[in-house]
């Protein structure tokens, strides 16, 4: 058993696909990543379908899509009961399970098949109206026993989905996203040594609040950072700071303030950058980085001020669009390196990891295997994504296989289209483009194959109908 892989599952929170060196940011940088992802294989054109928190970890947790797990916008507070789980199925197999971080699980202390979860889930205001939410932070306990009892990590009045930044407020030891590497390292040595081991290595940073530790804002702050790309389909009455709200979804801020906003992110990427690798060297002191599968990738996206829009939920790149690497151990044979633009997502991260572990994928996982590509192999893979989010009078649902992408606003009847081989930053809706309607009503015909049969009513009489009631929970799914 012990001669099994060791699985490791690295994610962050709100992570631009973009934001790797590796992948030609021209100012990011990720050192370390890079260096897994040059010796690994990366996704070009991986995607979160659902781009909030609950419904991206569900798709990693259940390997189902998201009208199979039936969380398709945000809700706290709806009990997670899921048969099959990946941590579960690898519980079952052997491996000891260990998830460090955020879950975003309900309640948070449900295991979903670990055998023990020590949680971070950052600032959620669902848990913290109540003591019973805050009792469940194992950081927080964490943090009062080395810093005094009446510390709190949100002292720097930075919310948890705002656009402002500044330094980290205490000894950077102290730091959420150090501590997530400190548990990672002390379960390396107190695991189960006559077992494989599954971890999953949750960071909350890059999300909000932009508060890496002074060095790493300082990296950005004086460096020439490139400013968001605004479509020339973006309307020209968004509202303007001074008076934006500080968690607005859109709005166009001042320079220094979006400069800001940007070194701070940035900061919070370098700064998980940095301890990924410090981690590296507890895998390398415990004597198992040579037989450890690692996988990185984030929940969801950041639209970083992308068209003047911020945060996620919406379909544009910034938003939908992720990194995932995969990087097997030397170990491991055969074994190799490269780029691939297939679309893949999140759901593809159960089977992967069960086909790594030797375990038989459960017929009813929707996702797909990608290990093989780290072998050198092509296999046949899905022609496209669909992918949806109830976000109110913005809800929308969207198509891509990584060269085009369509877009449909279910309560507007809103469509746009894109062609991102040309247009990789969506300037340009080619929607009312002639020589682009054929596309248009290709990708059209699969949307309405793929939601004739949802309970919402999303297609009558063959055509797709605006204005059905949405909601973040598939109606008849969730008792």
């Amino acid at each position: 058993m012990s001669k099994r892989l060791n699985l490791v599952l690295i994610t962050v929170d709100q992570m631009r696909g973009d934001c790797l060196g590796v992948a030609g940011h021209p100012v990011v940088e990720t050192p370390n990543l890079d260096h897994l992802a040059s010796t690994g294989v990366r996704f070009s054109r991986a995607y979160s379908a659902t781009p909030t928190c609950i419904a991206a970890r569900a798709s990693i947790l259940t390997g189902l899509k998201q009208e199979h797990h039936g969380r398709v916008g945000y809700q706290d507070g709806v009990p997670w009961h899921y048969p099959i789980t990946l941590p579960g199925e690898l519980a079952r197999a052997g491996y000891h399970t260990q998830g460090i971080g955020k879950m975003h699980f309900h309640p948070p202390r449900s295991l979903q098949g670990f055998h023990n979860v020590v949680l971070h889930d950052g600032y959620l205001h669902y848990y913290r109206r109540s003591e019973r939410g805050r009792s469940s932070d194992d950081y927080i306990a964490w943090l009062r026993e080395k810093a005094g009892p009446d510390v709190d990590y949100a002292e720097h009045g930075i919310d948890c989905n705002s656009w402002m930044a500044r330094p980290w407020h205490l000894p950077e030891r102290l730091h959420p996203t150090n501590w997530v590497v400190h548990e990672s390292i002390r379960f390396l040595q107190r695991r189960d040594p006559d077992k494989p081991f599954f971890l999953w290595m949750s960071f909350v940073r890059p999300h909000a609040p932009l508060d890496p530790p002074e060095y790493y804002l300082n990296m950005y702050l004086q460096r020439d950072l490139p400013l968001p790309p605004i479509g020339d389909w973006v309307a020209a009455d968004v509202p303007q700071n001074p008076g934006l709200p500080t968690d607005a979804g859109i709005g166009q801020l001042r320079e220094h303030e979006l400069r800001r906003l940007l070194a701070g992110y940035y900061g919070c990427i370098t700064h998980i950058d940095h301890q990924i690798g410090r981690f590296l060297k507890g895998l390398y002191e415990n004597n198992v980085l040579d037989n450890t599968l690692i996988l990185f990738t984030s929940d969801h996206g950041e639209l970083l001020g992308d068209h003047h829009l911020f945060r996620k939920s919406l379909p544009y790149e910034g938003s939908a669009r992720i990194p995932m690497i995969l990087h097997l151990p030397r170990s491991y044979s055969p074994r190799r390196a490269g780029v691939y633009d297939v679309p893949v997502e999140l759901r593809d991260i159960l089977p992967t990891m069960l086909e790594a572990a030797e375990c038989t994928i459960p017929p009813s996982v929707d996702g797909m295997s990608f290990l093989s590509y780290a072998r050198g192999e092509t296999p046949k893979w899905r022609d496209y994504i669909h992918g949806e989010h109830a976000h109110g009078g913005a809800s929308n649902h969207w198509l891509t296989d990584g060269k085009e992408k369509y877009i449909w606003f279910s309560q507007t009847g809103r469509e746009q289209l894109f062609d991102l081989r040309s247009d990789p930053l969506e300037l340009h809706d080619l929607v009312q483009c002639t020589d682009a309607k054929p596309r248009l009503e290709h990708w059209r015909r699969i949307m309405v194959q793929e939601l004739q049969h949802r309970p919402e009513g999303y297609v009558q009489n063959g055509s797709l109908v605006t204005g059905r009631p949405v909601s973040a929970l598939i109606p008849g799914i969730f008792k």
